[in-house]
């Protein structure tokens, strides 16, 4: 990781360059695998996955690298690449569990709000084409003095003490509604 301050008009915005998430987005760095989340779905040992929870249709994981400690991916394990794949009763126990995680962030975080995503198809910013939705806790401590003076983001939290904080929680993902 490594900053530049441009020069003119911009000069007081620096970057924070991540190379790892730039050959990662592009898909050089990834695991050789069909489809990244097909492959976390089945536990292939290639993908580096942190999972917060699964069951038979859907599987929720922390994002690799995340907008903020807690973000979370929810995607179905068959194949999808879009919403209007899913049938039916897929969607709604999809929804569902959504619910059940933004809880799980209110309770494990306390956000002050939450950003819901869904990028389907590169054009939109996928970099996976498997049907995911992103939930990105929100702070309105979020604009620190990094942020504030180098135009830079710092996340505070491992991914392994972001997991730990969330399965503390865990049962709020196996409640029947």
């Amino acid at each position: 990781m490594f900053m530049v301050r441009p020069m003119g008009e911009n000069r007081f915005k620096s970057y924070i360059f991540v190379p790892e998430k730039a050959k990662y987005s592009k898909g050089l760095d990834r695991p050789n695998v069909d489809c990244l989340l097909c492959a976390m779905a089945r536990g292939d040992r290639e993908v580096e996955t942190k999972v917060v929870f699964q069951d038979d249709r859907n599987m929720i994981v922390l994002n690799k690298f995340p907008y903020n400690p807690g973000h979370l991916m929810v995607f179905p394990k068959k194949h999808v690449e879009k919403l209007t794949d899913l049938d039916e009763e897929d969607l709604v126990v999809f929804f569902k569990l959504v619910r059940k995680a933004s809880t799980l962030i209110e309770k494990t975080y306390d956000p002050k709000g939450m950003n819901l995503g869904i990028n389907q198809g590169r054009a939109a910013g996928a970099s996976v084409a498997h049907f995911h939705l992103h939930i990105v806790p929100r702070f309105e401590s979020e604009t620190g003095f990094m942020e504030i003076s180098a135009g830079s983001r710092v996340i505070h939290e491992s991914l392994d003490d972001s997991l730990k904080k969330l399965l503390s929680n865990i049962e709020i993902l196996s409640k029947d509604e």
